[in-house]
């Protein structure tokens, strides 16, 4: 049986809406967004959707959370606290603007930062903490919010894998923070290939979002550069797909929803799983937490039965990467002279031993369901 992959037509929606929405922008001769109309379109119906004041549109999801970071504002040598468990498009911002990242621990059950973790490695320099809502899953964002109010810092939210994410007690991940980044890449729930929008009610952050996605050009001033920036402005083609994909995500997430549902019922009671908390889901991906530490085992049955699973989700943690070792501009470590990564125990036993992440798409039907369920109870059910 083929599983529809993010990869390729079969698991995406892209259709008759964004050909036509690509060939509007090409006939209109206007492909640039500062002078067009689809990006500030886009970010109008985003933030209507999340009820944020200000939507940011930019050219990945990458640089949606380097304007978080930005609007963070760290003096170099200021510290960020974030997850290990996570793309590195979290933590390169964090980089890029000289500040230093501070890995806290997860919740060993659905690798979301644990607030407590979090709380203990607030010092002198932390200037924000950015959270990931992992895999989809609502992160406790209501305490990391209570934390950052606490000692007057930023709280970012990456959303990249938490379309529509609902957090406890309703709003929608990313409006708990001061900034939400979302990602518009090919492997999200939706897609223009690549493409990032930052959410906030903050009009001073989002005036230093804007200027710094626009090389800090002032365009109400004319040709007047208010500030240090790049160039990651979205292109109108990018914003028009993206518009034609937005429309869809309810019918994605519905779709996604209920196949998941479908797998939490047919594993329940099944031994050695440790299921995900349906609450909120967007599931980008379905986790699974293995306490016996026999992820990889299970991932490796699961693939030769054809199903797209895999252990560990990263080849490491990040407090483990490789790259704590290298230069970071030219041949200077800066702002990393004798900087070691926290230990993250927990994050890093899920990564070695106990995680396991089967990709997840909105067009699986029960019987792409049902052979997952059959092929985890019967790795299961060996003796």
């Amino acid at each position: 049986m083929k599983f529809p992959s993010m990869a390729e037509a079969d698991g995406r929606t892209l259709g008759d809406e964004e050909v036509a929405a690509a060939e509007r922008v090409i006939r209109s001769g206007m492909l640039n967004s500062v002078w067009g109309t689809e990006a500030r379109a886009l970010e109008r119906e985003i933030a209507r959707v999340y009820g944020s004041r200000h939507a940011i549109t930019c050219s990945s999801g990458t640089a949606a959370l380097h304007l978080s970071v930005v609007a963070a504002a760290p003096d170099p040598g200021d510290e960020v606290i974030t997850t290990p468990i996570t793309d590195f498009g979290t933590v390169a911002p964090i980089l890029a603007q000289n500040a230093v990242p501070v890995f806290a621990d997860v919740d060993p059950f659905d690798g979301n930062l644990d607030p407590d973790a979090v709380a203990a490695l607030i010092g002198p320099r932390t200037k924000a903490i950015m959270a990931v809502h992992l895999f989809g899953a609502p992160a406790r964002v209501g305490e990391l919010r209570a934390l950052a109010d606490e000692h007057g810092l930023t709280l970012i939210e990456d959303c990249a894998q938490a379309w529509l994410t609902e957090l406890p007690g309703g709003g929608l991940a990313g409006t708990a923070g001061q900034v939400g980044c979302l990602s518009l890449q090919q492997w999200k729930h939706i897609t223009c290939g690549d493409g990032g929008v930052a959410i906030t009610d903050d009009d001073e952050l989002a005036r230093r979002m804007r200027l710094f996605s626009d090389k800090g050009w002032d365009r109400a001033a004319g040709r007047s550069h208010a500030a240090f920036g790049v160039n990651y402005r979205m292109t109108e083609l990018q914003a028009a797909v993206a518009r034609a994909q937005f429309a869809k995500l309810p019918g994605v997430l519905a779709a996604r929803r209920r196949t998941a549902g479908q797998l939490l019922d047919a594993l329940k009671g099944v031994p050695g799983v440790c299921l995900p908390r349906p609450d909120g889901h967007a599931w980008w991906l379905f986790p699974i937490v293995c306490p016996d530490g026999d992820a990889p085992e299970l991932a490796t049955h699961l693939a030769a039965a054809g199903i797209p699973a895999r252990a560990g989700y990263l080849a490491e943690p990040l407090n483990r990467a490789p790259v704590w070792e290298a230069a970071i501009y030219g041949s200077s470590r800066y702002p990393l002279e004798g900087y070691r990564p926290n230990p993250c125990p927990r994050a890093e036993l899920m990564v070695d031993r106990t995680l396991l992440v089967i990709d997840w798409n909105e067009n699986y039907t029960p019987e792409h369901v049902e052979l997952i369920a059959q092929e985890i109870t019967k790795f299961r059910a060996r003796p």
